[in-house]
């Protein structure tokens, strides 16, 4: 992949023009005014499926989120390529002949795959020895349209069937191998991975194949299922099937239905559900989550109907969350979810099948109950709240206890405090208990948490660790540019923000070297040594390294990344501060009212604060700073 796609495969065309015009949904696109040129009906489209921009108007021109910025920032290539790779954190750098290399290779395997596919498919539809594949994909009542929609196929029982057809296609044994298709022996020799197996293609978002999954046509046979192993295209944890044909469906409905099966995708698709995908494996991993937020924030996960495949799903699912520093945490379990559910603004619901029923088997029997199935899909909290209740025994006293334990992080985790409390009261009735009882024992589990999560912050020796990115960069690019701090500044006194102070960085080592810099008047450049006598030779390392990379930056991209970078400081800030008001008000006295007001009258202020940076970095007020920090430039020349 080359460095441009790796750019734009980690961006959202819709989030980045979205932060310049106001779109509005068109269908499954977006709309807006164009903002090249004057009109009152809009007629510039975003196409996210295709991550393409055009203006069907005046300017008739379109392209892909590099010629939109373009355009819009009057930046040329160069300087847009390097933009783009600093948000993302793609490293630029002239591509080897090892990485040309690797790329031809990459292209050659998947046309390996895909003459694969169609080999397969062959089989499938002509083969003698495929008779029992037919019978079996009649059986699942799969008719010949979705066969080839989704290019079923059929591998012969032979040992070296694939192998011989490829090779006289010209496809070395190598090739095969990478792409997945043989295993190889320990003396050299290699055979067919999949034997007497129904074949399913396996694609990218983009409908490249990258592997299989294939499925035994002998009851005897184990496992049921195999998939092909991690090769350089194929990664189960990073793929979801059938979302190639799904992306549209799943925009257009505004949420996605997540099942556990290949069959359950082809056969929901084939009755008309089209934003129907299933997770590879167990567990929904991060980079799945990551993938489907770029469709939609409403989530439908349908699990077996059986209580232990209830709760072995939600175990295993996997999801995670982003700090303001852009690390990734994992976050396990239903307690996971909801955390997940509340920092991405999504709504997570479960469908609870009946008993006996997969999604196949209900599709096909009654299409018109998994619709209604799936619209009355329970929220996660209601689904393991009741999951739980239905486990218990609720004449022993000690079993609604166990229930009220098990269910408090999951409700302290939900992020609105009147749905939390509405979600309260719910198990209390469930329960048969006094509503105040729970309550009383949800603020006091809330206040031990705040106070363990300030105690660990507070004395853990890398409690600043995970939080150091971006306090490195913003101390080491005013290090590396001294006059920067100084425009900087100037320009959040005219947005009416604090300019930088040494409170904006969490990390001791850096208050450190904040405070040693602005002793010395701030008449020090970023060095190694100096930096060596302030902290350490780690941390001297860390901001050295942090800007060492920049390339070629206009003055106006560094006033911008100054600002912008101060202002996620600060924004990061305000929010721990959030929750220190939050914490103290929880714990004032009832009778307190004088506290009780100022500790409100704080959290409103934090609260305005945090939505005036927010809308200076939405509506890119830091941005216009360019001509004057070009102004101030000429004047001191």
């Amino acid at each position: 992949m080359s460095v441009v796609e790796e750019i734009k495969a980690r961006l959202d065309i819709v989030e980045v023009i979205g932060a310049y015009v106001s779109l509005q949904k068109a269908g499954r696109n977006m709309r807006a005014i164009c903002p090249f040129h004057s009109e009152k009906t809009p007629s510039f489209y975003v196409f996210a499926d295709s991550q393409r921009w055009h203006c069907f108007g005046a300017c008739a021109e379109g392209g892909d989120v590099f010629s939109f910025l373009m355009k819009q920032e009057g930046w040329d290539f160069r300087t847009t390529l390097e933009e783009l790779a600093r948000r993302t954190g793609v490293e630029l750098k002239p591509r080897t002949p090892a990485e040309v290399e690797a790329e031809e290779a990459a292209e050659r395997l998947r046309e390996v795959l895909e003459a694969t596919v169609r080999y397969y498919q062959q089989l499938l539809l002509h083969a003698p020895e495929a008779a029992a594949a037919r019978e079996y994909v009649a059986r699942r009542g799969l008719s010949q349209e979705t066969v080839e929609r989704f290019q079923l196929g059929y591998s012969l029982p032979g040992w070296t069937g694939l192998r011989t057809r490829l090779a006289q296609q010209g496809y070395s044994v190598q090739e095969l191998v990478r792409a997945g298709l043989l295993v190889e022996r320990e003396d050299g020799s290699t055979f067919d991975r999949f034997r007497d197996r129904l074949m399913i293609p396996i694609r990218d978002s983009r409908g490249r194949a990258i592997g299989f999954g294939a499925r035994t046509l002998n009851p005897d046979d184990a496992p049921k299922y195999m998939n092909s192993p991690q090769t350089e295209l194929f990664d189960k944890g990073r793929t979801l099937y059938g979302l190639d044909v799904a992306g549209e469906a799943i925009r257009q409905q505004g949420r996605v239905v997540i099942v556990e099966g290949y069959m359950d995708v082809m056969q929901a698709h084939q009755a008309g559900f089209g934003n129907v995908i299933a997770q590879m494996g167990t567990a929904l991993t991060e980079a799945q989550v990551r993938r489907l937020k770029r469709y939609t924030h409403r989530f439908v996960l349908a699990l077996d109907a059986d209580a232990a495949g209830v709760q072995a799903t939600l175990r295993g699912i996997e999801v995670t969350r982003e700090t303001l520093d852009r690390e990734w945490e994992p976050v396990f379990n239903p307690r996971g979810l909801v955390g997940f559910e509340g920092r991405l603004g999504a709504e997570i619901r479960v469908l609870s099948l009946p008993a006996g029923y997969d999604p196949d088997d209900l599709i096909r029997s009654d299409p018109a109950r998994w619709q209604a199935l799936v619209d009355q899909a329970a929220p996660l909290v209601e689904f393991y709240m009741q999951t739980l209740v239905d486990g218990a025994e609720l004449d022993n006293a000690k079993e609604r206890a166990r229930v009220v334990d098990a269910m408090l992080p999951i409700l302290r985790d939900v992020a609105d405090p009147v749905e939390r409390e509405t979600y309260a009261q719910k198990l209390a009735r469930l329960l048969r208990i006094d509503a105040r009882t729970v309550l009383d024992r949800l603020l006091i589990s809330e206040r031990r948490s705040a106070r363990h999560a300030a105690l660990q912050a507070a004395t853990a020796p890398a409690a600043g660790a995970v939080k150091a990115d971006l306090e490195a960069y913003c101390l080491a690019m005013f290090l590396s540019r001294p006059q920067l701090l100084e425009w900087v500044n100037q320009k959040l006194q005219e947005l009416e923000i604090t300019p930088l102070q040494k409170q904006d960085f969490v990390a001791p080592a850096y208050q450190a070297v904040f405070q040693a810099w602005e002793d010395a008047a701030f008449d020090q450049a970023l060095d190694s040594d100096w930096l060596e006598e302030i902290a350490s030779a780690d941390v001297a390392q860390r901001l050295v390294s942090s800007v060492q990379d920049a390339g070629e930056i206009t003055e106006e991209q560094w006033l911008r990344d100054g600002v912008q970078a101060v202002l996620r400081l600060r924004e990061r800030n305000l929010r721990r501060l959030g929750s220190e008001l939050r914490m103290l008000v929880q714990d004032v006295d009832l009778d307190d009212q004088p506290a009780a007001a100022a500790y409100g009258r704080a959290m409103e202020e934090n609260a305005r604060t945090i939505l005036r940076i927010q809308q200076i970095l939405l509506t890119r007020e830091w941005i216009e700073a360019g001509a004057a920090a070009e102004t101030r430039q000429g004047e001191r020349e």
